[in-house]
């Protein structure tokens, strides 16, 4: 026998923020049914053609346009449930991370309190416009102007557990901007324990808003300790690139690093790996969800997936022998559907590395917590409370592989 520390010490996760494979058996509850993030974006553009993700095995995981199933696929594959009672972001990296939440966190689809509102108006010195549920881009649209020429910023929600605060850069400055979000982080504790307070910067004039790079997210912590608790307990390291940091709330982390657009969030991944220790290297690229997915833009979608799928050689070349690549979501978000809001979908898991069996068919598993029970497992340390790990079914023994040779780690980089 060997035991998962001799063999794997270093675990980098990729979260393809959104990009889910197919609706969940429950997601008429949700209003997801039919949903589809990677299948109806590759119809909707006539096909994807991710060849390096093709390779590792995404097609053989769930019917894709213009991705076939592969004989031999690089990777171990397979999908993922949620067992958490939402379709957030919040809940979904928890989730992975070993946490199940059987009550979602609240939503407010009329628009939050008007007692709320009122004590949030008094805490931070200013009136305050919107209160409604909408998308961030239309928000700006509408309420843009008076925003201007009144000073006061924009609170708005969505079918999210979130309080979004906007406002132009030139009227609140950045920094009161995440003053008066922290106030709201403060103030939004039990019954109103939203999961994130988002600050949301703008620029730009009546017509032409942008938004700007500077969001900052302030979540609730999770309530339990996480998969990244336990490896900085282990004496092992976390480094947090995108909104990971911000998603845990600072928590289990030792390393953190935000970053501008998916292209950012692969080079600070790639930094992360010539520098990092073992441990776990866990990254969200954002952009799927946050430009594509909730602006109902399958183009766009499926045009930051080949973006992604041209750097994974470059995660794969900079793979040490004993770590371990993996790909995987946190929910849909279907931009070829009416709704704008996130879908309750089957996530895709690709599981890569020298210490990986390639071909392997995971299955469903029937928890994202799964991915953080095996994780757990292979880093040496104590069982998560949530998952059952799937690390028997893939690990290479590494008695059986023999030595592995630099070449080994970078068979997809070369075929590309």
């Amino acid at each position: 026998m060997y035991t998962a520390m001799d063999n794997i010490k270093r675990v980098i996760l990729i979260i393809l923020d959104s990009v889910g494979a197919g609706a969940l058996p429950d997601a008429d509850q949700y209003g997801d049914e039919g949903s589809d993030t990677l299948g109806n974006t590759a119809q909707a553009v006539g096909g994807l053609h991710l060849p390096n993700l093709q390779k590792l095995g995404l097609g053989n995981i769930h019917p894709i346009l213009g991705l076939p199933p592969e004989a031999a696929p690089l990777a171990a594959y397979g999908r993922m449930a949620e067992q958490s009672a939402a379709k957030d972001t919040i809940i979904g990296h928890w989730e992975i991370a070993g946490i199940i939440s059987p009550e979602p966190l609240p939503t407010y689809p009329h628009g939050f309190p008007a007692e709320l509102i009122s004590e949030y108006e008094r805490r931070i010195g200013r009136k305050t416009l919107g209160n409604y549920p909408a998308s961030g881009t239309v928000i700006i649209e509408e309420l843009g102007a008076e925003h201007l020429r009144t000073g006061s910023p924009i609170v708005y929600t969505s079918a999210d557990s979130v309080f979004q605060v906007t406002a132009h850069e030139e009227i609140i400055p950045i920094e009161e901007l995440y003053r008066i979000c922290r106030i709201a982080r403060e103030m939004l504790t039990g019954e109103h324990n939203v999961g994130r307070v988002i600050a949301r910067p703008f620029v730009g004039t009546p017509g032409a808003f942008q938004r700007t790079d500077r969001r900052h997210d302030f979540s609730t912590p999770p309530p339990e300790p996480t998969l990244l608790d336990h490896v900085l307990q282990a004496g092992q390291s976390v480094w947090a690139v995108g909104k990971i940091e911000d998603i845990f709330a600072g928590q289990g982390i030792n390393h953190a690093v935000h970053t501008h657009n998916n292209m950012d969030g692969v080079d600070q991944t790639l930094a992360a790996m010539r520098e990092a220790g073992p441990g776990l290297i866990f990254t969200n690229l954002v952009d799927f969800d946050m430009l594509y997915g909730h602006r109902n833009n399958p183009a766009g979608y499926a045009a930051a997936l080949r973006a992604v799928d041209a750097r994974v050689p470059e995660w794969v070349d900079a793979l040490q022998e004993d770590d371990v690549l993996i790909f995987t979501a946190d929910h849909g978000c279907d931009p070829t559907t009416p709704s704008t809001d996130h879908s309750r979908e089957y996530v895709p898991l690709l599981v890569y590395g020298v210490p990986i069996q390639g071909g392997v068919d995971l299955g469903t598993q029937a928890t994202f917590a799964a991915l953080g029970a095996t994780i757990a497992e292979w880093l040496g340390l104590r069982p998560l409370p949530a998952g059952r790990s799937f690390a028997s079914q893939c690990s290479v023994n590494p008695e059986s592989r023999g030595s592995p040779t630099k070449r080994d780690t970078t068979n997809l980089a070369s075929q590309h």
